[in-house]
């Protein structure tokens, strides 16, 4: 009878409720609504606690002012931000740019912010919206000299592709994804139009109105009658997606139509758009090594091809998100490719295994009482049918697999909330190291933290709580995924064999997907040293790089070079050494947080928008900050030729201070005594907080041997049987700040390094 039910029963009714419900969709989809930019609540913060936050600086020694912010954020109005909104999803409903507004200010207290949606999926009138709500958040934020908040304007330009590096018949051309920020709000000194990526879709295979229309219908008639709303609202604003023409291509940005979605294939393209408007922006690279997105075998290195690095505008790298750690470099191997352009999968190291050898050692675990030679040919087919399958698919080709089966496979495990399915070619240590072949410049950018947040919540990394509200992780609501999969249970995953490998079950949700709840975090920052707390100090702060990242909390860094006489270079600068450089290094500790919100929170915002937005959780700080353990040094010794290898160039640490503990920080001296004037030297620190508790802190939750290796694994999910919503899934993580680069040259530099030196 189950049998009966779920493949001929069920089926069937589900294709009558879907036909009949898109034909009510295409007539009654476009009465949802569109969701306006909501209000800003009218008050600033106090001047007395704007105040309070540089005099506490001020206590810690802080001969400057450091001002925090988040320049990776989405509302609804990003195509994945609206659909993860939705009921299926377990989501919250929408949330416009007013929200963001409101929690940067009352929730996180932030100093500055940006709004980031996802340029090709943002319509005409949500534009509009977008600028005139970033321009009423300023209006709120008191005298222009001394705002409480500073919000910019900005967009997402979002590429990505499959292509792999070892396929001999086709060249990688993933560039990644990259926040557009400007520095000005006004009309006539912003695009007309954000500027999107061309997706990789074949012409003629991107959805119509009657597919997302029928999907829509399906979903939601798993919600009816009551949660039909949210559903109509999307197909709404997927119909104004679908609808609105792209621009025609060759034209002057200027002479393009307002109503018209404008597309950039390549940075080089998108460089060349934002010089034909001339207005001052900044272009940022974001989670360059997360895997969901970037392909096996991508790299950095391809960006420093002519016209498709512009150091002007990329000045900054966002080593670190909600997303994950996108910092180190390790030599892992995924595929290996023979002289032929056969890939076959690499074998593991003591400290990597690929998701294609787990593939193997999954179907091995099932052989039962088959010969050893049977059983070994079967873990060789999986392993191969993983490496073979399209990109982000391989987990789907060991049918019944569980998420917890596939380990810390894939993972840069045992670092710092790393990113998921780690691409180390992406990483910021690799862009600082990398000069390859025919390459034009060099990337010298300065490291910075942020959120991609995707529910309108800039800087949620002031508190480890609210994994599903504060962080990224998604996940079906459990009666879809049963109706779909059925009850695992009665088909355990002892039943599958590999005889349906390559294929994967279609009835099967990917287990890869799932785990990757696992590795969504809350929040990184971006800390400035600026002159001043206005629009244009900051703006300057950040062109010069004189910036900083953080994991969330709000660590006070300094990184210096010191010359002759007192000759001070702060992080981010370029320098020019006739001998060994010295540096100096101080951190101070973040603030421990107290329970609930400050009460000038609560007199601002009404008790129902207090818990929506900020979970009655806020920024409310005590008086005692967390000891700062120990500062790392890093120094890179960028190539001098294509063929250097990067083990030899990147030394990671390559100095540990350990600190003395206390409140008041930790500061130390040194000098490279080792350093050569004839090539470039690249150096930048790390300080890291005394042990406190974190979302997915150990992301997999791994029961380990003596040697470390992941024997048993028991992930975080965000939706299926084992999902518990109370369980923010906390382990104890050091906390940290990166300071951007110093780089250093020598009088007595090469040619070749000095020409790169000049970008």
């Amino acid at each position: 009878m189950r049998i009966l039910l779920r493949f001929i029963i069920l089926p069937i009714a589900v294709l009558l409720l879907l036909v009949a419900g898109t034909i009510w969709f295409v007539g009654e989809g476009v009465t949802g609504v569109d969701h306006a930019r909501g209000e800003v609540a009218a008050e600033p913060i106090p001047a007395e606690a704007v105040r309070e936050r540089a005099a506490r600086q001020e206590a810690a020694g802080a001969g400057d002012q450091i001002l925090f912010g988040d320049l990776h954020v989405h509302t609804t109005y990003s195509t994945d931000a609206f659909a993860f909104s939705l009921p299926i999803f377990q989501g919250e409903g929408v949330h416009p740019p007013a929200d963001a507004c409101d929690f940067a200010r009352f929730c996180a207290q932030l100093d500055f912010f940006s709004l980031n949606d996802h340029a090709a999926g943002i319509l005409p009138w949500q534009w509009a919206e977008t600028r005139e709500a970033v321009r009423e958040c300023n209006a709120v934020a008191g005298n222009e000299t001394n705002p409480d908040l500073v919000s910019f304007l900005g967009w997402e330009w979002t590429q990505m592709s499959p292509g792999d590096v070892a396929d001999p018949e086709r060249k990688i051309d993933h560039f990644g994804h990259k926040n557009v920020i400007f520095r000005e709000t006004a009309d006539d000194r912003v695009p007309t139009r954000p500027i999107g990526a061309a997706l990789p879709i074949e012409e003629g295979t991107a959805p119509g109105r009657l597919t997302v229309d029928a999907g829509l219908t399906l979903v939601s008639v798993l919600d009816m009658p009551g949660n039909v709303r949210p559903y109509l609202d999307f197909n709404r604003y997927m119909h104004g997606v679908i609808d609105t023409p792209n621009c025609p291509k060759g034209v002057p940005v200027r002479d393009l139509p307002a109503d018209c979605t404008e597309l950039a294939a390549t940075p080089a393209e998108l460089f060349s758009k934002l010089d034909d408007w001339g207005f001052p922006s900044l272009v940022i690279p974001h989670g360059t090594a997360w895997g969901i997105h970037a392909p096996v075998g991508g790299e950095l290195g391809i960006q420093l091809a002519p016209g498709m690095h512009d150091p002007a505008r990329q000045r900054l790298f966002e080593v670190y998100s909600g997303h994950g750690n996108s910092e180190q470099w390790r030599d892992l191997q995924d595929v290996v490719t023979d002289a032929e352009g056969q890939k076959t999968c690499a074998a593991p190291t003591a400290d990597y295994e690929p998701c294609c050898h787990r593939a193997g050692e999954i179907i091995r675990a099932r052989c039962g009482e088959a010969p050893g030679d049977v059983c070994q040919a079967r873990v060789d087919q999986a392993r191969q049918a993983f490496v073979d399958s399209p990109a982000g698919r391989g987990f789907m080709v060991v049918g019944g697999s569980k998420p917890e089966a596939w380990g810390e496979c894939g993972q840069l495990a045992g670092t710092f909330l790393p990113a998921y399915q780690y691409r180390p070619g992406m990483s910021a240590q690799y862009g600082l190291a990398v000069r390859p072949e025919g390459s034009e410049g060099a990337f010298r950018y300065g490291l910075i933290g942020s959120s991609d947040n995707h529910k309108a919540r800039p800087g949620p990394g002031y508190k480890e709580v609210g994994r599903k509200v504060f962080g990224d992780a998604y996940g079906f609501r459990q009666d879809w995924k049963d109706l779909v999969e059925g009850d695992p249970l009665a088909e355990p995953e002892e039943a599958f064999t590999p005889d349906a490998l390559p294929d994967a079950p279609l009835n099967r949700f990917d287990p890869g997907s799932e785990r990757s709840g696992s590795y969504y975090y809350t929040s990184g920052l971006v800390a400035v040293h600026a002159e001043g707390r206005d629009r244009d100090s900051i703006w300057n702060a950040l062109e010069a790089r004189n910036v900083y990242g953080t994991s969330g909390p709000r660590i006070l860094l300094w990184f210096d070079h010191l010359g002759a006489e007192d000759d001070v270079t702060p992080m981010g600068s370029e320098v020019e050494a006739a001998e060994a450089p010295r540096f100096r290094v101080r951190a101070v500790g973040s603030f421990r947080q107290k329970p609930g919100c400050p009460a000038f929170v609560s007199d601002r915002l009404t008790p129902a928008r207090l818990d929506r937005l900020c979970m009655n959780e806020c920024y409310h700080p005590s008086d005692v900050r967390h000891e700062i353990e120990r500062i790392e040094v890093v120094r890179i010794r960028p190539q001098q030729a294509p063929d250097e290898p990067m083990a030899d160039l990147i030394e990671d640490p390559w100095k540990t201070f350990v600190c003395e503990p206390s409140g008041d920080g930790c500061s130390a001296t040194f000098e490279d005594a080792d350093w050569s004037p004839d090539r470039e030297h690249v150096y930048y620190v790390r300080a890291l907080q005394v042990p406190t508790d974190a979302v997915n802190g150990d992301p997999m939750r791994c029961t380990r041997d003596a040697a470390g290796r992941c024997l048993e694994a028991r992930g975080c999910p965000a939706s299926g049987r084992d999902f518990v919503p109370s369980d923010d899934c906390l382990a104890p993580v050091q906390e940290r700040a990166w300071s951007s680069p110093i780089f250093v040259t020598g009088t007595g530099t090469s040619t070749a390094t000095a020409m790169v030196s000049e970008n």
